[in-house]
């Protein structure tokens, strides 16, 4: 193999095996002009500067960790998202504490789209329609956050027969393995989700393979979690897939503002989702939006993995008062041995 680097010096490197950890890139809109004040996530991260008035382009995960840093930093915000909802993966209920919460700091505007952005002398002028907001406002600065795409081309890929697909993803069996043999891929060039934690398990079951041991990568759920504030977290089977999938469910959803640590800690903007298959039992989804719901999802996590039923989690004991608990408030309220809130009515 040839690597060619910055100064376009050449070098020959040899090897038995390979892995593909390239990464992925930011997704540029069309019609956006290039110019130093519209910025994607990297450029956002360098932090060279902090915008008065500042516009991010998409309400997804990247979006709102962005508006997070720099509403912090004393920005301006306005969000503007073309679904109907922020952070679209989620379930929109889920996401609400955290809607009620950013409408107080920021602008939100969904089910809305930029529709034309122009380089001025003093700023950048942005112009919108949607149903809340139509018309034009200036910015001194716009981040981009509308998705990103593999990092696969320009690698050679083709010569050595690596099989990539429509949308740029090398292709990988269960051993993170490509169509040649000797060479792995990781990451976020091989496919959703783009998430640091599942590329690090998939690069560990990468060389574990390279080394000679039988090891497979078959996750049975890959948490994603928002660091916004609150926190918002989920795993599995959101309620809109459950009902695109036609997957019968029962859903127990606990609120914050019932349990007493969330109370006293001054955290009662939250809530708790867990749903559980009609015909097993299991459960095959979870959500927790709220203070530390990125620690907190992890035994929702575990649940799924090890099949868990709504009996078993509420059997569980668990500490109180705890934020943890409200997970097992959540798995009772289906079981129907709830106590901390009134169960719901029977249909």
């Amino acid at each position: 193999m040839t690597v060619t680097d910055e100064s376009g010096v050449e070098t020959e490197v040899r090897f038995k095996n390979a892995v593909i950890a390239s990464g992925s890139s930011s997704l540029s809109l069309p019609g956006v002009p290039d110019d130093p004040r519209i910025w994607d996530s990297t450029d956002a991260l360098e932090m060279k500067t902090v915008p008065d008035k500042f516009l991010i382009i998409g309400g997804g995960v990247i979006g709102l960790e962005m508006a997070r840093i720099y509403s912090a930093l004393g920005a301006q915000i306005t969000i503007v998202e073309m679904l109907d909802h922020i952070i679209p993966p989620a379930d929109k209920d889920l996401v609400q504490p955290l809607v009620l919460t950013l409408k107080k700091k920021y602008r939100i505007f969904t089910k809305t789209r930029v529709t034309a952005v122009k380089i001025g002398d003093r700023g950048i002028m942005a112009s919108f329609e949607g149903i809340e907001v139509s018309g034009q406002d200036e910015f001194d600065a716009v981040l981009v956050a509308v998705g990103r795409r593999p990092n696969s081309e320009g690698l050679g890929l083709d010569n050595v027969g690596v099989i990539v697909d429509e949308r740029g993803f090398v292709e990988v069996n269960d051993r993170c393995q490509s169509s040649c043999s000797h060479i792995y891929a990781v990451g976020d060039v091989v496919g959703e989700p783009m998430l640091a934690h599942k590329a690090s398990h998939e690069a560990k079951v990468a060389v574990e393979n390279i080394a000679g041991m039988e090891v497979r990568f078959q996750p049975g759920a890959i948490p994603s979690v928002a660091y916004t504030e609150p926190e918002i977290a989920w795993v599995g089977v959101t309620e809109k897939e459950a009902r695109e999938k036609k997957i019968e469910y029962s859903r127990g959803k606990f609120s914050w503002g019932a349990s007493g640590r969330a109370l006293s800690s001054n955290a009662a903007t939250g809530v708790t989702k867990a749903l559980f298959d009609k015909r097993t039992g299991e459960i095959i989804g979870a959500g927790i939006c709220g203070a530390h719901a990125g620690e907190l999802i992890h035994e929702a996590v575990l649940a799924l993995e090890t099949g868990a039923t709504a009996r078993d989690i509420s059997k569980t004991v668990h500490a109180h008062p705890t934020l943890a608990e409200t997970f097992a408030f959540a798995a009772e309220i289906v079981d129907g041995s709830i106590t901390d809130v009134l169960p719901p009515r029977k249909r």
